[in-house]
């Protein structure tokens, strides 16, 4: 044990975390066991193999801490701790080798995983399912010939694909160009209307001007005729209204006047 090799403060830490680190590894491949999932199985196993790495760590620091107390410490501790060493080295491996194992088998599972979503697009070749080993090199060179047409006919139907897919997007573009002239055109008729409009609405105001205009002018005419007509009426009912016969254009004509030397002659 640790207390009867009298190790140092340094190597006994070193040796505490080792012993934890293996217990975890056991405990994980008695776990791994219970897993039926091959994806949980690769996980797990990742796992181990992270804290098989931390276990390779500490050892090598266990064994230079155990090259530098080397000098100061009994040739029989010295021999006790190199035998500790090889021990941890011995555990490590055992996993080690543990994990090989299980990597082969779930390699295997995702093999026969594999092989069999093969069969089942095929339903007469579900009973034929059969390990690659297990094949002749002219069967595999079927398989793979096989394997190669379908690929080709899968790439030429992604090519078929991409290239209705660009002819879409040409149409595509080409209607948006349209769409954009046309809003384009929309835009150039909405601002002519506008023009029109605020055109129309300076007429529709310059109109009422020369309206209202015309409008006092023939008001003006309309208060003249009446005057006129208010005279006329006034002279007819009172013809000797002096007032009235002031008005130039409408007094009485003036009496006829003959001359005194015409007068005179006439008298003798």
């Amino acid at each position: 044990m640790a207390s009867e090799l009298k190790m140092s403060a340094q190597l006994e830490q070193i040796d505490g975390e080792l012993a934890d680190h293996f217990r975890a590894l056991a405990n994980g491949f008695q776990k791994l066991d219970k897993i039926k999932d091959p994806n949980r199985q690769s996980k797990q196993l990742e796992e181990l193999t992270a804290k098989m790495r931390e276990c390779k760590r500490l050892i090598k620091e266990f064994d230079r801490e155990l090259k530098e107390e080397e000098n100061g410490n009994p040739p029989e501790v010295n021999k006790q701790l190199n035998e500790k060493k090889q021990s941890m080295i011995k555990e490590l491996n055992s996993y080690v080798a543990l994990r090989k194992t299980y990597m082969s088998s779930l390699g295997n599972k995702r093999i026969e995983l594999f092989d069999m979503g093969a069969g089942m697009s095929d339903p007469a070749a579900e009973s034929n399912v059969r390990m690659a080993s297990e094949m002749s090199n002219q069967e595999l060179i079927d398989v793979g010939r096989k394997a190669m047409d379908e690929t080709d006919q899968t790439i030429e139907r992604s090519k078929k694909v991409v290239h209705e897919t660009v002819e879409v997007g040409a149409q595509t573009a080409a209607t948006l160009k349209g769409q954009t002239e046309q809003m384009g055109r929309i835009v150039n008729e909405l601002d002519t209307i506008n023009f029109s409009i605020k055109k129309a609405s300076q007429l529709v105001k310059e109109i009422g001007r020369q309206v209202a205009t015309d409008k006092c002018i023939m008001l003006f005419l309309f208060l003249i005729v009446v005057g006129v007509v208010a005279v006329i009426v006034v002279k007819i009912v009172h013809p000797n209204n002096k007032s009235i016969r002031d008005i130039p254009g409408l007094a009485p004509p003036a009496p006829a006047r003959k001359l005194l030397s015409v007068q005179y002659y006439q008298a003798y």
